[in-house]
């Protein structure tokens, strides 16, 4: 079964950190591009940062820029989101997708694999 599993979601203060994962099973990363998407209560799904399939080249949305980082490692199907100084507005559930692309998408609706989501809150 081909599937997307997300981790590293919780509770954390303002100014605080975490590392989301996002681990394949079923299928190898190797060859998609990894989206990470969130969102809150009574908002739409929007894109947060995306990677290409080699990991060459990253994309960030400007309300992460300079706190989020974007990694991946093929060798363990895994891809990860770094997150420092969250803010509450950060606060959502977040996704991880694959595309088969070696770029990134922008479009949510051409991801072919989603993950269930892991919540991250941020509060004091």
């Amino acid at each position: 079964q081909l599937q997307l599993v997300e981790s590293g979601g919780g509770l954390v203060q303002p100014g605080g950190s975490l590392r989301l994962s996002c681990a394949a099973s079923g299928f190898t990363l190797h060859y998609y591009a990894i989206g990470w998407f969130r969102q809150a209560p009574g908002k739409e799904r929007e894109g947060v940062s995306c990677i290409s399939s080699s990991g060459g080249s990253t994309n960030y949305a400007d309300f992460v820029k300079g706190r989020f980082t974007i990694s991946r490692d093929n060798a363990k199907n895994t891809v990860y989101l770094q997150m420092n100084s969250l803010k509450p507005e950060d606060t959502a559930i977040y996704y991880c997708a694959a595309v088969g692309r070696y770029f990134c998408v922008p479009s949510v609706n051409e991801y072919d694999y989603w993950g269930q989501g892991t919540q991250v809150t941020v509060s004091s």
